[in-house]
């Protein structure tokens, strides 16, 4: 199983999936764009032997770039595991409190955020492709758990995953207006006159978003592997039939 581990200790497991050649469909995870859902859950399965949980511990939504949170419970357990009709629908973030159950979000190309808190147990993820970050769903995912759970910020930890680098994300106007919009995105973004293009830093602006709702700078780690340019990333850019790279936290049962 080709997957990189970004946290490892007696609380917490996180990482994400990795492309492999020699798996069944390059180390493809969802189950949404794939040739044969067997393969998807075949790959699970090793993922979850690797993990040392169950498939029935992985929880998944059906992305849909929206800024829409689900806050995770027991009775979630399994959905979207082994089919995509019970997965969390029109959802791009999931969170909770609970144990034994891993979180997961898809992408190629897209941010995955993964996060957790050490003081009271919170683990996770997010997914911010360019729609999200404008809709700043990473920032309105942590204003509601700071919020609605009395989470503070300063004890929350992010990871950003890999992700198109900014090299690589080149937009026209319109989509570089709606970044401009942010206002607080504008040192994120390049012209290039030659192609007259803008390259947007997707993976900073959300770095930006947690920063905004109160998260220290020194708890994001940042993944700078480009999806686009590593043999080990998923693209949809360079592929619009790639693959999906799995992000996952879990916390382990104390």
């Amino acid at each position: 199983m080709s997957l990189k581990y970004y946290l490892d200790n007696n609380q917490f497991l996180a990482g994400t999936t990795l492309k492999d050649e020699k798996s069944p469909e390059q180390n493809n995870m969802a189950l949404h764009v794939c040739e044969n859902p067997m393969n998807i859950i075949e790959n699970r399965q090793k993922l979850a032997s690797s993990l040392n949980c169950d498939i029935n511990d992985f929880v998944c939504a059906n992305q849909t770039h929206s800024a829409n949170v689900h806050q995770v419970t027991l009775e979630d357990k399994g959905r979207g595991a082994l089919r995509t009709d019970d997965a969390v629908a029109n959802t791009d973030a999931l969170y909770t409190f609970e144990s034994n159950t891993l979180l997961c979000t898809f992408t190629a190309d897209c941010v995955p955020v993964i996060f957790y808190n050490e003081e009271n147990g919170l683990t996770g993820v997010i997914h911010s492709g360019w729609q999200g970050t404008v809709k700043e769903i990473t920032l309105k995912v942590f204003q509601q758990i700071i919020e609605k759970h009395q989470s503070n910020p300063k004890d929350i930890n992010v990871i950003l995953g890999p992700a198109l680098s900014q090299e690589k994300f080149e937009v026209d106007a319109d989509v570089y207006e709606k970044f401009a919009a942010l206002e607080y995105a504008n040192d994120f973004m390049y012209f290039n006159e030659e192609t007259n293009k803008y390259h947007i830093d997707n993976q900073l602006t959300v770095k930006k978003q947690c920063e905004l709702a109160g998260i220290p700078s020194e708890n994001i780690l940042i993944d700078q592997t480009c999806t686009f340019q590593s043999d080990e990333g998923f693209s949809y850019r360079q592929d619009k039939r790639s693959g999906r790279h799995l992000s996952f936290i879990i916390r382990k049962e104390n």
